[in-house]
């Protein structure tokens, strides 16, 4: 299989980690006779010392001719904020980015190695195997896209934000929800806030005439709230979690939490056609770049579901998914896996030994 990847590597650690996943790449194209073509391109702060544009056309460009892309982190050091490289740079970016691809769906996964569940904020009596939850994030709707307001009314300070669904929106991803339940164990919990919201009561009633379409799928609703606090007394019982945008901007981080180390969790973000950007859910990590110190294995995973969920090349993914797994049962992790792990290893130095375990 030949296929096209745009790179976009980006700001901070984002170099360092998508090294490591191109070497992944390039061993299992050895392995099993593939053929992957990287194009880099410039976003975030990097672009912007070329081009003065975080997003510049050139980098579209590149992504629009790609079958995917592979995108790292972006933004700077919080104390440098109000240097044009850095103001606004994850926006201008990361927003812009779903824009301009209409990305509408974000899927991210949450893992939990069992030998490394002491590193999680949980008990481990609540995750004694581990832990598999993938949450499905509406990109594209809510409160962040609908008008927002901040000035005066009736002589005192005001504010008000609009948050807006269309039948056409929810329908989009509560049926790829239902669809990657299929493929998993076949759960589905939707998230809203219908006793409230009337942009959950519309998501409800939506969600629910698909889950007649899906007979073979069990779907139940879960308020927000709740939701929230299921996470920490029994995530087991979660498999695939569907939300809308706001609600799954806030439990996405809260599993990230979970997991012990935010440079576990991969994501994708999905528009109607299937293209996608596969990225790391962490930041750009400036205080630790250029240290080979950074964990890579979100970054990893990340081109892992690149091969399976677009390139359906499920073995070639296992097997990525399988190293990683054994190379942490093995002993081996990065400084933030330190508490877990026997042997602590640098970013290039994990990486390899993630490759010798490539079936």
């Amino acid at each position: 299989m030949d296929k096209n990847i745009a790179i976009l590597a980006g700001d901070g650690i984002g170099p360092e980690v998508m090294q490591s996943a191109i070497s992944v790449l390039d061993a299992i194209s050895d392995k099993y006779g593939h053929s992957f073509i990287y194009t880099k391109a410039l976003v975030g702060g990097a672009a912007y010392e070329k081009y003065q544009n975080h997003l510049p056309q050139d980098t579209i460009e590149i992504c629009k001719k790609s079958d995917a892309i592979l995108f790292g982190s972006v933004g700077g050091p919080v104390t440098e904020q109000t240097n044009p490289k850095w103001k606004n740079c994850e926006t201008n970016s990361i927003l812009a980015i779903r824009k301009e691809f209409n990305f509408n769906i974000n899927l991210r996964k949450a893992t939990i190695y069992p030998n490394l569940v002491d590193l999680s904020p949980l008990k481990n009596s609540l995750i004694p195997n581990g832990l598999d939850i993938v949450i499905l994030r509406e990109l594209l709707g809510d409160i962040y896209f609908g008008e927002h307001y901040l000035g005066n009314k009736n002589g005192s300070r005001f504010a008000s934000d609009i948050a807006e669904y269309s039948e056409e929106q929810i329908l989009s991803i509560a049926r790829y929800a239902f669809d990657v339940a299929r493929l998993r164990t076949k759960k589905v919990v939707s998230v809203d806030k219908a006793n409230v919201m009337a942009t959950s009561k519309l998501w409800r009633e939506i969600v629910s005439e698909v889950a007649k379409e899906y007979p073979d799928v069990e779907c139940s609703d879960m308020l927000v709230d709740n939701c929230a606090m299921q996470l920490v007394r029994n995530p087991s019982q979660f498999d695939v979690i569907l939300t809308a945008n706001l609600f799954g901007d806030i439990l996405s981080d809260e599993l990230s939490v979970l997991s012990g180390s935010i440079g576990m969790m991969p994501s994708i973000s999905l528009n109607a056609s299937g293209f996608g950007l596969y990225e790391p859910a962490g930041g750009s990590a400036p205080e630790i770049a250029g240290k080979n110190i950074a964990n890579p294995i979100a970054q990893i995973l990340s081109a892992s579901m690149m091969l399976s969920y677009l390139f359906n090349l499920q073995k070639e993914a296992q097997a990525i998914e399988h190293a990683i797994k054994t190379t942490i049962m093995q002993g081996f992790g990065t400084l933030d896996l330190k508490d877990a792990v026997k042997v602590v290893l640098g970013t290039k130095e994990f990486t390899k030994e993630v490759i010798k375990n490539i079936l």
